[in-house]
């Protein structure tokens, strides 16, 4: 309205005082020629148009600007705080649990969902802090009968008059316990790779296969089973004992469940997506079908590969050591029977304690 008014005065005005220019000379006639009125309202009409488009111009970029800058003003400070949570919830997911967000602002909606994701935090630590107790105690418990086990039946062989009955059972006891430890300590490796690693220091995966494929020369010579190794430099970043765990699963696998005369070959590389280890072996033929259940617990192919003698924890916990790094374990058949098996580790460039 401001603005038709403004322009209908300045559009009267012109033509008020074009009107005047083109009156007669002096001593004629005041009158207007005839058409004086048509010619007045062109002049009104035209004088009005442009007057509103330039100022309606005007002022529609003014308040364009204005409501940007408005919007902008206010949108930040409503998501000033949503970034700040938003950016502290991925650290903590991906550091640690004891960080809080802690956000200082006035009483609303955004502040009541802060100190909720804060609660929510507390319980998850505590959650995972009774955890942490329960396996340090459960390990205790577990191993303690175990040991002693081990002690009486190692100083019952180691008498005099013990008869050979005596030392045949001993062994097996032995045996047993021997397989309850490891079985033990998978499930206790198990139940530690569940979380995400929170500590990280450098770790070369091919150093952690040649200690790995160290521990097998016997075995493999015994079975007579060729090794391929090339290790290339693989470093990446995470929990060195898990790592090192994973790798040696592997390398066993390869050699536990080979067939006689059989091969293994072992690979370590760098890549765009990371550091890789690549364990690869002979052996029975395994369809596509059944790779997704070897890496399921205590899952085993008993007809053919002979998984009996271990525990079933193996690739399970490959695969939760792949995955508490943020890396991925995958399995694919061989034509001629066996497996290739990779395990790829990410390098976390800010990756530290």
């Amino acid at each position: 309205m401001l603005l038709v008014d403004n322009s209908l005065r300045y559009a009267l005005a012109l033509a008020f005082d074009r009107t005047r220019k083109d009156a007669a000379p002096v001593g004629s006639s005041p009158m207007p020629v005839d058409g004086g009125n048509a010619v007045t309202k062109e002049i009104i009409v035209a004088s009005m148009q442009h007057n509103l488009l330039l100022k309606g111009s005007v002022t529609v970029c003014v308040v364009g600007a204005v409501a940007v800058a408005a919007a902008w003003f206010v949108s930040g400070r409503l998501l000033r705080p949503l970034q700040a949570i938003s950016s502290t919830a991925g650290a903590i997911a991906g550091r640690t649990l004891h960080r809080r967000i802690a956000l200082q602002t006035r009483t609303g909606e955004i502040k009541a969902l802060a100190d909720s994701f804060d609660s929510m935090l507390d319980r998850l630590d505590q959650a995972f802090a009774s955890q942490e107790r329960f396996i340090a105690n459960a390990a205790h418990e577990l191993k303690t009968p175990i040991a002693v086990n081990r002690t009486l039946v190692e100083v019952a062989m180691n008498r005099r008059e013990a008869p050979p009955e005596v030392l045949n059972l001993g062994e097996n006891l032995l045996a047993v316990c021997v397989r309850h430890e490891r079985l033990i300590d998978a499930l206790l490796t198990l139940a530690r790779t569940t979380d995400a690693v929170t500590e990280r220091s450098p770790v070369d995966l091919a150093d952690l296969a040649r200690s790995a494929l160290d521990g097998v020369a016997g075995k493999a010579a015994s079975r007579t089973i060729t090794v391929d190794a090339a290790l290339t430099p693989a470093v990446t970043s995470g929990d060195p004992v898990l790592l090192e765990q994973a790798v040696r699963n592997l390398v066993d696998n390869a050699i536990r469940y080979n067939v006689p005369g059989g091969s293994v070959a072992v690979r370590t590389a760098s890549g765009r997506h990371g550091a890789t280890v690549t364990v690869g072996n002979s052996g029975p033929v395994i369809a596509e079908h059944e790779i997704p259940g070897l890496f399921m617990p205590f899952r085993r192919l008993t007809d053919r590969v002979g998984s009996a003698r271990g525990s079933g924890l193996g690739l399970s916990i490959v695969r939760a050591v792949a995955h508490a790094h943020g890396g991925e374990v995958a399995a694919s058949p061989r034509s001629g029977g066996g497996l290739d098996m990779e395990m790829t580790i990410p390098v976390d460039a800010q990756a530290g304690p």
